[in-house]
């Protein structure tokens, strides 16, 4: 028991380390402040512009979706920070995290947007054209709204599993918590900092975890 205490929870290490796991924490906040609010904007406009009535459109929609949902993350991300240098975009690794993200996140945002598009009658699109609104200002003030409520257990799933997936970052030198709590794992030759970060991502979603399942219970409930 010892033996686990000193090697995976050793307190020692862990007042020792503990700057690095912040300074990671703010990284880890920043890119999901960043990636989460850019993939719902950029997955909402894809969205809309699927309801657009021009064939041409609601291809290149498609392909787009279908390309990044595809593609795996790491290997976008990978692409997108070692390939923009090539065509002579050198940014900040920051900004590619960011680009890569967006471009994933928003294909799986946009996909659940349309499906809870898709979900409300027709008759709420006739009713609130009756009353004189415009097509822009149904589908804003009308429409979306109600979309949103209806996946909203999805949305919420799919933004636990970007946040996670910033971990991701770590591969291109990003000093997000995950790449911190490799370094600080390798300088001390124990990996309580990598068991810290882990407790921290459980600290930070299992309250979204449980607010998902909540949000569940209650679509449930209303619908029976």
């Amino acid at each position: 028991m010892d033996a686990i205490v000193q090697n995976f929870f050793n307190l020692e290490i862990l007042l020792a380390t503990y700057p690095y796991l912040v300074r990671g924490l703010g990284m880890t906040i920043l890119l999901c402040l960043a990636v989460v609010p850019l993939g719902l904007v950029v997955g909402l406009a894809a969205a809309l512009l699927s309801t657009v009535p021009l064939r041409a459109l609601r291809w290149a929609l498609i392909l787009y979706v279908d390309f990044f949902r595809s593609f795996p993350p790491l290997v976008l991300l990978v692409f997108v920070y070692y390939g923009l240098p090539l065509v002579g975009l050198d940014v900040p690794s920051f900004v590619a995290v960011a680009i890569a993200f967006t471009l994933n996140s928003s294909s799986y945002y946009g996909e659940i947007f349309r499906a809870g598009i898709e979900s409300i009658p027709r008759g709420q699109w006739e009713a609130a054209r009756s009353t004189g609104l415009g097509a822009l200002q149904t589908m804003i003030h009308v429409i979306v709204p109600q979309a949103t409520r209806n996946v909203l257990p999805d949305l919420t799933t799919n933004t636990l599993e970007l946040i996670k997936g910033t971990s991701l970052a770590s591969v291109v030198a990003l000093p997000e918590m995950l790449s911190l709590a490799r370094v600080a794992m390798g300088v001390t030759f124990n990996p309580t900092p990598l068991i810290a970060a882990a407790a921290i991502y459980l600290v930070l979603l299992w309250p979204l975890v449980r607010l998902l399942s909540r949000m569940e219970r209650r679509m449930l409930v209303g619908r029976s």
